[in-house]
């Protein structure tokens, strides 16, 4: 424990964050836990102080880096902060540091998540195009994932418009995926806000099997930094469907696009909607529900 140290710095918040992670069990449901079962704790209560000093030296490392090379500074919410958004306490395994660079004031206004399939079909594409602009028109910041597709179109669209948008993303600051998102990553991280839950040392030790796993958990986040969720366009066994459950047990206005229900290849659309969610045959089916 570091409690001897009477100013702890953002760097060894983050560091001794990175650190709860050096367990082989470490996952957000444990580190979680470890917060529920103690108040108003910080990272740094926790931790061994000799992993402690070597990871906080990688930081600074990657830290400076990502500045050199990606000309931004990376910031964190750690939960107790004043600029913690509480509406991240509706998660089941809510996290309890967040990354991020960019207008931090996007998180805290009007927000809706738009999500959907890597490979959207043409008409998923202009539906996605429509729903995005209509809702940047009404004064919605969009939020998505950075993932190829129907992510990519909900960024795009919103930032041609002159709306704003939020990247959560599913790999460190200092990682981009897709390759190809390189340059709009880079957009949103220094004119509106990119954020992330994933810890950068742990993520650069695993194999990309076990880090894919962070890709599901935040969709979790995504649904808790946001008001509602639009599902344009996905298959039975999406990712998505990952923010559908959560979207609901959060308490979050969860809406489907009626071509998804009219897919006799799904099953998923009808399921959510006797869950709770909410079928839109038209724009104005998502404005006046999220007027309520």
């Amino acid at each position: 424990m570091l409690s001897s140290s009477p100013i702890i710095s953002p760097i060894e918040e983050i560091a001794a964050y990175e650190t709860l992670w050096e367990n082989q069990k470490a996952s957000f449901k444990s580190i979680a836990e470890i917060f529920r079962s103690n108040p108003g704790s910080k990272p740094t209560d926790f931790v061994n102080k000799n992993k402690f000093e070597h990871n906080l030296n990688e930081i600074i490392s990657i830290i400076h880096n990502l500045r050199e090379e990606n000309k931004f500074r990376p910031n964190l919410l750690i939960n107790g902060s004043v600029n913690y958004p509480e509406k991240l306490r509706d998660a089941r395994e809510p996290v309890e540091l967040l990354y991020y660079t960019g207008n931090l004031d996007l998180i805290y206004g009007r927000s809706v998540a738009i999500v959907g399939t890597r490979n959207p079909s043409p008409e998923g594409i202009a539906r996605a195009e429509r729903m995005t602009k209509l809702l940047v028109e009404n004064g919605f910041t969009i939020a998505s994932g950075l993932a190829a597709g129907i992510d990519t179109i909900a960024h795009t669209t919103a930032i041609k418009n002159n709306g704003n948008t939020i990247a959560v993303i599913g790999t460190p600051l200092n990682t981009v995926y897709p390759k190809e998102n390189f340059k709009l990553q880079q957009f949103i991280a220094h004119n509106h806000l990119l954020i992330t839950q994933v810890p950068f040392i742990k993520y650069k030790k695993q194999d990309y099997r076990s880090n894919r796993l962070f890709f599901p958990e935040r969709n979790k986040t995504m649904s808790a930094i946001t008001e509602a969720t639009i599902i344009i366009e996905a298959g039975e066994t999406s990712g998505t469907l990952v923010q559908a459950r959560a979207a609901l047990q959060q308490g979050r206005k969860l809406f489907i696009l009626n071509s998804c229900f009219e897919n006799k290849n799904i099953t998923w659309p009808s399921y959510y909607e006797k869950k709770g969610a909410i079928r839109v045959r038209n724009f104005e089916d998502v404005l006046s529900n999220l007027s309520k």
